[in-house]
């Protein structure tokens, strides 16, 4: 039970401390290099989550206008081919 704090950082807190200290330094010089923000990072995936929400609507729009374009020929072909079949048989 003793073990529990260190297998659920990772590893010894001050090591964790330290790899993370020295990441967030890292990563830090290459956005400020970018000039990129967090918040810029933030603006990027809600845009992107919004772009891919809409052109997943966009795609089902389309699919169900097909859809409706394909009905409107083929079940009225499907009924008189129904109606020669059921009235035809004479």
């Amino acid at each position: 039970m003793s073990d529990l704090p260190s297998r659920l950082i990772g590893g010894s807190p001050g090591r964790t401390f330290l790899q993370l200290l020295v990441l967030s330094l890292v990563v830090g010089m290459v956005l400020s290099a970018l000039d990129l923000s967090p918040w810029d990072l933030v603006g990027w995936v809600r845009d992107t989550v919004a772009r891919v929400w809409n052109f997943g609507f966009a795609a089902i729009d389309g699919v169900l206008r097909d859809l409706l374009i394909g009905a409107a020929v083929v079940i009225p072909v499907w009924l008189v081919l129904r109606l020669f079949a059921v009235f035809g048989k004479k």
